[in-house]
């Protein structure tokens, strides 16, 4: 699907930021966020330190799960890793949403439906991260954007510079297209799962886990059709 990456941009923009503000400050897709939490906890500023401590095992185990589910697949079948993995994601989202609702109201960060909400959160957020690092394809990063923001940025400085070679300039042209619907995707699905937490609650995480669904329905459709004896 040409518009893969803007999706998953906007589910990992809606996902962190309604984690973020529902699970006092947890960063289900920004691991690095997390350390800068749980560092600012340690030093007696903030809360919710354990919570974050034992989400940091479950991304991982997301991310160990995508490369053990990519490398079960044949060689014929390498192809429907993509769909499989967000099928597998899917899955966890709509645990997370059951999970968060069984969790409501979340009066402390260190409940057992709290943690397990967090758990089942990272963990499907750790599949997201692992897809594009065993899914061969063409793309940009879609659940962290600083280095995506920091890209275009350099990349209209070329753009712009009188001195640019027309071939850079094209280059660069070419690369923040293809950026610039991730990064606004990202920041329209942080506000929508902030938005979406406020009215409705942990229900939100429905809207992310549907948008999964139809991902692993279509993801890979046009490849094949156009593949050699395809009927």
């Amino acid at each position: 699907m040409k518009s893969e990456d803007t999706i998953l941009a906007a589910i990992a923009g809606y996902v962190d930021t309604l984690s973020f503000v529902a699970l006092f400050g947890l960063f289900t897709a920004h691991v690095t966020g997390n350390f800068v939490l749980i560092g600012a906890g340690v030093a007696g500023f903030g809360q919710g330190v354990m919570l974050k401590l034992i989400v940091f095992p479950a991304f991982v185990c997301g991310v160990v799960l995508s490369s053990l589910l990519v490398r079960s697949l044949s060689g014929q079948h390498a192809r429907q890793g993509a769909r499989l993995l967000h099928a597998v994601q899917a899955v966890l989202m709509f645990g997370y949403c059951l999970a968060g609702i069984w969790a409501t109201p979340v009066s402390t960060p260190d409940s057992l439906p709290a943690i397990v909400a967090g758990v089942v959160g990272a963990f499907a957020m750790g599949i997201q991260n692992a897809h594009p690092k065993l899914i061969n394809r063409p793309g940009v990063p879609n659940t962290v954007m600083t280095g995506n923001v920091t890209q275009a940025i350099l990349d209209v400085v070329d753009m712009l510079s009188a001195g640019t070679d027309e071939s850079v300039r094209a280059t660069a042209r070419a690369r923040f297209a293809k950026m610039m619907p991730a990064i606004v995707a990202f920041a329209i699905g942080a506000m929508a799962g902030a938005l979406g937490y406020r009215y409705v609650g942990f229900w939100a995480l429905l809207a992310p886990a549907c948008a999964l669904v139809v991902l692993a329905a279509t993801t890979g459709e046009h490849e094949r059709a156009a593949a050699p004896g395809h009927a």
